[in-house]
């Protein structure tokens, strides 16, 4: 399949570097096959062992190299930042603790964050976390999520991406439909919640339903089976709470991302890549796919067979139209931020802001 072929759903992909700090040859091919409307940056992507103004002129170039592959004027380019171990970026990206820690600077926080992030050419995180810490025994949330209540995480989360927003960065809420209660890692494993329906709407449903009220132009879904909703298929791929509960029930009419697909959770699943079509038809617009745990070439794959299906019926061309041009909206009203140095006065004020965190970070989560 040609590449022009490929380009024609790379709108509906965000895929991950190869762990290097410039880009590397199979990355450079993929993106100028694919197209993807979007790239997430990890820690690995990031020169750490350099001053300031040497790792940021390599930062640069590798970005430049990016947009040059895509041959795109408008694109995502990503990182998960939210606090703690979750960090990616070198010294001096103020290292702020855990979104638990802030509180009433939860917006603050925003603010410095959205600017360092813009200075770095990203203008998409993979942040606020909008799950409620209700669950002690969950090894992968806990002072991830802004509060233990309903009204804590709405308040704090919203002030939070409204803030970075202003700065240029565009802020997505995760891990939809609620990732607060699990007892394990979906990066390990595929977690499984028997709430019902009714209790959802009464807790996990909450910040997303204020997030969709509050406009937000990106909600991540989990890696999560919901037995009592759909004891088929995890939230990334189950119709009946991408479509039927973001879509139908709180009215969400923006651009829904998947988490990474090479995640254990799900990765088996993605190994088919008739999975690209049950995650379309499901209601989604994104799919991510990270270095860390897979291959990105699994891209080509899952991208031919959209094409395939869009060509043969199994896929609504009308229907791929309408998620294209949620993708398209979005990028139209994402800024283009340029590479640029901060100066030691503002990150001397950004780390006077909020709590910071000195331990060391994480390559995933």
């Amino acid at each position: 399949m040609s590449s022009t072929d490929l380009a024609s759903v790379g709108d509906h992909f965000i895929v991950g570097l190869r762990p290097t700090t410039s880009l590397d040859p199979r990355d450079r091919a993929l993106l100028r096959d694919l197209r993807p409307a979007g790239v997430i940056l990890y820690k690995s992507n990031f020169c750490h062992d350099l001053p300031y103004e040497a790792w940021l002129a390599n930062h640069a170039k590798l970005i430049s190299a990016v947009r040059e592959e895509t041959g795109r004027e408008r694109l995502f380019i990503a990182i998960d930042h939210e606090g703690g171990r979750v960090c990616r970026t070198p010294a001096p990206i103020t290292r702020y603790d855990y979104a638990r820690s802030w509180g009433e600077d939860a917006g603050a926080v925003g603010a410095a964050m959205g600017a360092e992030l813009a200075s770095l050419g990203v203008n998409l995180s993979f942040a606020p976390v909008l799950d409620i810490d209700s669950n002690p025994k969950n090894p992968v949330i806990g002072a991830r999520s802004f509060d233990t209540t309903v009204e804590g995480v709405v308040a704090k989360a919203l002030a939070f991406a409204r803030q970075m927003e202003a700065e240029g960065v565009r802020a997505c809420g995760k891990h939809f439909p609620g990732h607060g209660d699990t007892q394990v890692d979906s990066h390990l494993e595929l977690p499984v919640i028997d709430a019902t329906l009714d209790a959802l709407r009464r807790r996990e449903l909450l910040p997303f339903a204020a997030a969709v009220d509050a406009s937000f132009g990106m909600i991540m879904t989990s890696h999560i089976l919901f037995k009592a909703i759909d004891p088929e298929w995890p939230a990334t791929l189950s119709r009946k709470i991408t479509h039927g509960l973001l879509r139908e029930e709180l009215g969400f009419e923006g651009v829904i991302v998947s988490d990474d697909v090479g995640m254990r959770a799900v990765s088996r699943l993605f190994d088919n890549p008739e999975m690209a079509v049950n995650f379309m038809a499901a209601g989604n617009d994104m799919l991510m796919i990270c270095a860390h745990w897979a291959d990105t070439e699994r891209a080509r794959l899952l991208a031919e067979r959209l094409i395939e299906a869009r060509r043969s019926g199994a896929l609504a061309s009308r229907d791929l139209d309408r998620s294209r041009a949620r993708v398209a909206a979005m990028l139209r009203a994402t800024p283009q931020n340029a590479v640029s140095p901060l100066s030691e006065d503002v990150f001397r004020r950004h780390a006077e802001v909020g709590a910071l965190f000195s331990d060391e970070t994480a390559e995933v989560i």
